[in-house]
């Protein structure tokens, strides 16, 4: 097991898409404990929507990206975000990172739904943007150090690993649990095809949002 928890990779501009994503998240999160549960309810992703209510499955595709199921599930995106985000944001300026972190939390959330097209469980969380955030990285910035914790047991410590290894490693762990998860009767959990969803999306759009390339 392991936990990146910082990079070596020194930034280029002040991440502020970065920062506003992060404390949106944040913000909605306290909203959602402090009784406002049923956010899910009306901004989550439901599947069989696509079906009854196109033009709404739509807008939840982006919606579903603020709203998270406990506070590890929204530390573990967030932590993410904070490591891998500020340098994709200085690759392609605060604009571009922005419209692409939507979409690829857009494109997520379309792979899950073609995976379980009748279900009728809620998908949320910032998981398929962030991992889209992650697939850009791993093309940019490969031999990047990434500050990792790993875990042996009961004992634990902290290494430096180049990020193609972090990212490829942790991509394949989605692969694998999302490949063994069809055909299963599962009633929640993790939506591992957002993940791959979104990584996939980073990894071939990377460069299509290029600074002032998008919308010049």
């Amino acid at each position: 097991m392991f936990f990146p928890y910082k990079d070596d990779n020194p930034r280029t501009i002040t991440p502020l898409v970065t920062y506003l994503v992060i404390g949106l998240n944040i913000l909605i999160f306290i909203i959602q404990i402090f009784g406002q549960n049923n956010l899910i309810s009306y901004f989550a992703i439901i599947p069989n929507t696509v079906f009854t209510d196109f033009p709404y499955f739509c807008f939840t595709l982006i919606s579903s990206t603020f709203l998270h199921g406990s506070f590890m599930h929204l530390f573990g995106n967030m932590i993410y975000l904070w490591i891998f985000g500020d340098n994709v944001e200085g690759y392609m300026g605060h604009f571009n990172f922005l419209i692409f972190y939507f979409f690829c939390g857009v494109m997520a959330g379309i792979l899950q739904t073609l995976f379980h097209p009748i279900s009728i469980i809620p998908i949320i969380g910032a998981s398929g943007a962030v991992a889209g955030i992650l697939g850009s990285y791993l093309i940019l910035y490969p031999k990047a150090k990434i500050h990792t914790i790993v875990f042996i047991f009961f004992y634990f410590t902290s290494i430096k690993i180049p990020a193609f290894i972090v990212l490829s490693f942790w991509f394949l762990i989605q692969l694998n649990n999302g490949f063994s998860s069809l055909g299963m009767n599962i009633s929640g959990g993790i939506a591992w095809f957002s993940h791959i969803g979104g990584f996939l999306t980073g990894l071939i759009f990377i460069f299509f949002f290029k600074k002032n390339k998008v919308f010049k």
